[in-house]
């Protein structure tokens, strides 16, 4: 849409977002109306074209084929530009037919600020018209409100909850009509059926909703401070009403007149089992973090338990063997700290890569001069990659400090990492004593840990090189599973 507007007209920032929020909230327009919308924009040549279209889920549409984009036929233009310069809805006179069935149609001017900068078409499918029932009248009663409000500049309200909102009611959940006093003019059956599920009894028509639900309101029970107004169709909100175990989701849009509120069409739903589903999820994650947290605190006593042992021990070879497998399990417990501190299930690597290769650079230099240095991205990694990827990163600079560095008394580590969607490509390379060419992998412990996780866990390829200008460099590709 944006592109469009800026092809064909000239609007300014106001104008194309108003013309935004009319079409982020003009399904509900459509449903009530039974009917297509298809928002036309004035071109700079004295043309129209479909920038937005709605179909509607309550009835027949209109056009089976998507028309953004496309010009005003010429039987429609002067409807258009009538309404477009009298600033006054035009409706034909004949219904226009499309094939084998006819369509009712309706231009409405979109008015910003007093001035007509689009125009709502309105078209209604007559092929299976028949007499309609009274809650299609009062559908139609209230989409014929909203529509005079875009007429006058109303509608859309900037501040209102649109249907994208989770829970949000439809028009089909249920729809009660409210008069300027907050009374019940007409509530349609699954509306009834709605507030009877929280207790009310009888009908709701000629009775004040707000007094109705503050009866059925227990006490002591925490209540939305926007929820009266949104009873009372007073504000164009969204609240939850919970209560006996049962909880609706109500949406309030006020119906004006030339800034007179003469009523509110109300749309209620039924999310009980949407909010219990949603407290499930909330108490699972908060479980999954603390097990995170737990495991961390684990795995944290098992270091401190290692370092005290390798501390007793006089065999130069057994405690550096203990101090390797307290930094392994250091690396992992790092892991589990960052999961227990987000809901995700996939965690931004680049702020873990940065501690743990900091850490491990400094116990391996063991007082040499050893600087580490990160470059690229590693994005959002998945839990289930985060550890081992980890881990093999944790060796591979542990390595490059111990059998690189150590002969040249310091140097720098790099780690470069390149990211195109789940393909990973590392390289960390060192400037010390290198190996020679086609040397490959050597065989310690550390290199068996790192060729196994790459190849079991991360499903990918690493290879021991040569660094250009002295040094190694250690280049890694794998593929990240999707993050969930």
């Amino acid at each position: 849409m944006t592109d469009l507007v800026s092809r064909y007209a000239d609007l300014d920032a106001a104008e194309a977002d108003w013309l935004h929020l009319l079409i982020g909230d003009w399904q509900v327009v459509s449903d009530l109306a039974f009917a297509d919308l298809v928002l036309w924009l004035p071109t700079r040549d004295g043309d129209f074209v479909a920038i937005g279209q709605c179909r509607p889920s309550t009835g027949p549409t209109v056009h089976y084929d998507d028309i953004v984009g496309s010009h005003a036929p010429e039987g429609l233009r002067p409807q258009l530009e009538l309404a477009l310069t009298e600033v006054r809805p035009q409706r034909s006179r004949e219904p226009r037919w499309f094939g084998s069935y006819a369509v009712r149609e309706e231009a409405m001017p979109v008015v910003f600020n007093g001035r007509a900068i689009a125009v709502v078409a309105r078209q209604t499918n007559l092929g299976g018209a028949r007499t309609p029932s009274r809650l299609e009248l009062n559908y139609v009663e209230v989409a014929d409100d909203l529509m005079g409000m875009v007429g006058r500049g109303e509608f859309p309200v900037p501040n209102s909850a649109t249907g994208s909102r989770r829970g949000a009611p439809r028009v089909g959940d249920g729809l009660i009509r409210l008069n300027s006093e907050g009374e019940v003019l007409y509530a349609s059956p699954n509306a009834l059926s709605c507030f009877h599920r929280l207790g009310v009894l009888g009908s709701l028509v000629g009775r004040s909703l707000i007094e109705v639900t503050t009866e059925l309101i227990e006490n002591k029970m925490p209540v939305d401070e926007s929820m009266p107004l949104v009873v009372m169709g007073r504000a164009p909100w969204r609240t939850d009403i919970e209560t006996r175990g049962v909880c609706l989701s109500l949406r309030a849009m006020p119906l004006t007149e030339n800034g007179h509120r003469t009523g509110a069409a109300l749309l209620c739903r039924d999310v009980t089992e949407l909010r219990r589903r949603e407290r499930e999820l909330i108490t699972k994650d908060a479980t999954i973090r603390e097990i995170h947290h737990r495991v961390k605190n684990n795995l944290q006593t098992v270091a401190a338990l290692l370092r005290l042992q390798a501390r007793r021990l006089e065999s130069p070879e057994a405690r550096a063997a203990l101090e390797e497998a307290m930094r392994r399990v250091a690396t992992i417990a790092l892991v589990h700290e960052t999961l227990s501190q987000t809901l995700d299930e996939s965690l931004p690597f680049d702020d873990l890569v940065g501690r743990s290769l900091r850490l491990a650079a400094d116990v391996a230099s063991a007082g040499g001069q050893v600087r580490t240095v990160t470059t690229g991205s590693f994005g959002m990694v998945p839990a289930a990659d985060a550890t081992p990827l980890a881990l093999v990163l944790t060796e591979l600079v542990t390595n490059a400090v111990e059998h690189g560095l150590a002969r040249t008394d310091g140097g720098t580590v790099e780690v470069s990492a390149e990211r195109d969607g789940p393909l990973l490509r590392v390289v960390v390379s060192d400037d010390g004593a290198g190996i020679a060419a086609g040397a490959g992998a050597g065989t310690g412990l550390g290199t068996q840990i790192v060729s196994t996780l790459v190849t079991n866990e991360l499903r990918g390829m690493i290879e021991w090189l040569p660094r250009e200008g002295g040094g190694t460099q250690v280049v890694l590709e794998v593929t990240l599973r999707e993050a969930r």
